[in-house]
């Protein structure tokens, strides 16, 4: 009984800091065994190379032997700084960036404060009483400003042809399909008759469909898009109170969301399912946070029924609430279970039955030629330098600074260590891949991470001890934010919008002209002109479509100056006839001239 009682952890932070301290040896371990010539962690060679069984094995010996012998906690926690200190600077050496060296600062740093001071537990949040409504008013109309901008910015977009079949001409056939027909097929897609679903697992985009049923047009999605994300203000307002922010820093949490450029700079690309993300997660944490059972299973099954991959937000969530909140760890099982099967259903679904997942985002960590997902946890478990040295490669340093800058670096300020759970997120998602779109802030990969962060904010800026405390990080963050939205988001949209302005009639004119194809005839079209022609069951792109595709539609719209849209049509790569050859291929086949707007569109008709 005395031998197991010794391998029974005084309690679940001692249990985390020895199996951490044992899988860093044992990486550090794995890492000295390789040969000088592969520790370059600037490819997957050397992961080729390393033994996940031995770092499993050395990881549970070496946790089991520090649960036996129970060091003091605090020689834990410098053995911790030491082995990471060690590991950090082996592959500094093999590997050096600036980047590199800053975040093995930074988290040298946390592990040094760790060890002087180690954890702070956590407090039952303490609810602000009600304020004056003039501070509910204020956030209103912030957070209509913020509609209207996005709403205006979207729309000018639309209405200028600057938005194509790809990423807004599919939804906006996919939603017409979904008003007459109940499922969300698309033609734009994939060149084929297809379910959306079969791409990404989105059933939340049917909350949207009874605004579109009302109003159908391609201009109520963007609308609906600058609408949930206005909406993230409620739930973000919602949890200042319940962790005591008084209504003032409540408004302050508010401005900062509203004018963080990844939050309104992500709609730059049109319409995406990761809209509903910020909300959601929000409202997901406040449900947890007022421990309320029913509003956290429906928050939780609507995030997961954002996309395949919010699962990840949902277990990562879970985790941290069952290493944070001792009293809600059944919830944080049901709720890492939940996610779990709905991944695993979910992701065997697309790879049986639709398209796939889309695993080569993170071909950097594919040491064993797989396309799974799977290869790129082993290769964290393997060398978690790796995934530090690609997350702050240089290319992804100015992102790191343009989402973190507008947060005042608050998401890190905090000794309740678990909460650095909730930064995987914005590691996985925006960091980690090469994929060069998630580390933008003007796509939308943005806003899953983003919520974790803000949730990270508000309950960091709780935490500090007096009200200046908290005003003077948060009005930095206001400033900065505003900074980086002058600079980055404000002159995209004004461009979009003077465009717009400067053309309406130019533009109105084209919209007015493509009315003349028929509402049920097949089309196919050029890429800037699928999302005003979208309301149809079938409608191809020139560029994706095969020719055969192409002849079988009753009307072909081709715009005059889309040079690169008729690439395979070219005599040859460096001749650019293509909108030529077409035509005459159009005319052999029976095809006439239907309509021409001149030296803009022509329309064949079967």
């Amino acid at each position: 009984m005395k031998l197991l009682k010794k391998f029974y952890p005084l309690n679940m932070g001692d249990a985390i800091r020895r199996v951490l301290l044992a899988w860093m040896l044992a990486a550090t371990v794995e890492f000295f065994l390789l040969p000088s010539a592969l520790r370059s962690l600037d490819g997957v060679l050397g992961l080729a190379e390393m033994s996940l069984v031995r770092v499993v094995l050395l990881t549970a010996a070496g946790g089991a032997l520090l649960q036996a012998f129970r060091l003091d906690a605090k020689l834990e926690r410098w053995l911790t700084v030491g082995v990471f200190a060690l590991f950090a600077a082996s592959c500094l050496i093999a590997s050096f960036s600036w980047g590199f060296l800053a975040v093995c600062m930074i988290v040298l740093a946390i592990l040094v404060v760790y060890a002087v001071f180690g954890a702070a537990p956590e407090c039952a949040p303490k609810i602000a009483p009600k304020g004056k409504k003039r501070w509910h008013v204020v956030t209103f109309i912030m957070a209509a400003v913020f509609f209207a901008f996005v709403s205006a910015w979207t729309v000018c977009r639309l209405y200028s042809f600057v938005n194509s079949t790809y990423d807004f001409g599919i939804f906006a056939q996919m939603f017409h399909s979904m008003k007459s027909a109940g499922a969300p097929m698309t033609t734009l897609e994939r060149s084929k008759m297809l379910s959306h679903f079969h791409v990404h697992m989105s059933p939340i985009y049917y909350l949207m469909l009874p605004f579109y049923w009302l109003f159908p047009s391609p201009a109520t999605l963007q609308i609906l898009q600058a609408a949930i994300l206005a909406s993230a203000v409620i739930p973000l307002w919602k949890l200042g109170r319940l962790h005591g922010l008084g209504e003032p820093i409540r408004v302050l949490l508010c401005a900062v969301l509203l004018v963080f450029p990844a939050f309104s700079g992500g709609v730059s690309y049109d319409l995406h399912e990761n809209c509903f993300l910020t909300p959601l997660i929000l409202w997901l944490f406040y449900a947890i946070d007022a421990k309320n059972i029913k509003l956290t299973a429906v928050f939780a099954l609507l995030t997961l029924m954002v996309k395949e991959d919010a699962a990840v937000y949902v277990a990562v969530i879970a985790l941290w609430l069952f290493l944070a909140k001792k009293e809600q760890r059944y919830t944080a099982l049901a709720l890492l279970v939940g996610s779990l099967i709905w991944f695993f259903a979910v992701t065997a679904y697309l790879q049986n039955v639709g398209d796939g997942v889309m695993s080569y985002r993170y071909e950097n960590y594919m040491y064993d030629g797989s396309s799974s997902l799977m290869t790129v946890i082993k290769a964290v478990i393997l060398c978690p330098m790796k995934a530090l040295f690609e997350a702050f490669e240089p290319q992804k340093l100015n992102f790191i600074l343009q989402t973190m800058l507008p947060l005042a670096f608050l998401p890190l300020i905090t000794r309740k260590y678990s909460r650095f759970l909730l930064l995987i997120p914005y590691f996985l998602v925006n960091l980690m891949s090469d994929y060069t779109y998630q580390h933008s802030i003007f796509f939308q990969y943005c806003y899953g991470p983003l919520a974790c962060l803000m949730y990270l904010t508000v309950v960091n800026a709780a935490d500090l001890p007096k009200k200046s405390l908290q005003v003077i990080p948060l009005c930095a963050a206001l400033i900065l934010g505003m900074g980086f939205f002058h600079e980055t988001v404000l002159p995209v949209a004004e461009r979009s919008i003077e465009r717009y302005e400067k053309n309406q009639a130019h533009y109105d004119e084209i919209r007015t002209a493509l009315e003349v194809v028929p509402e049920g005839a097949s089309v196919t079209a050029t890429a800037f002109y699928t999302p005003h022609l979208a309301q149809r069951e079938i409608l191809y792109d020139v560029l994706h479509c095969t020719s055969e595709q192409l002849f079988s539609t009753d009307y072909v719209v081709l715009q005059i100056n889309a040079r690169n849209e008729y690439a395979s049509y070219n005599s040859s790569p460096d001749i650019y006839d293509g909108y030529e050859n077409l035509t005459k291929l159009l005319e052999a086949r029976g095809y006439t001239l239907f309509y021409e707007l001149e030296d803009v569109f022509t329309i064949y008709q079967r």
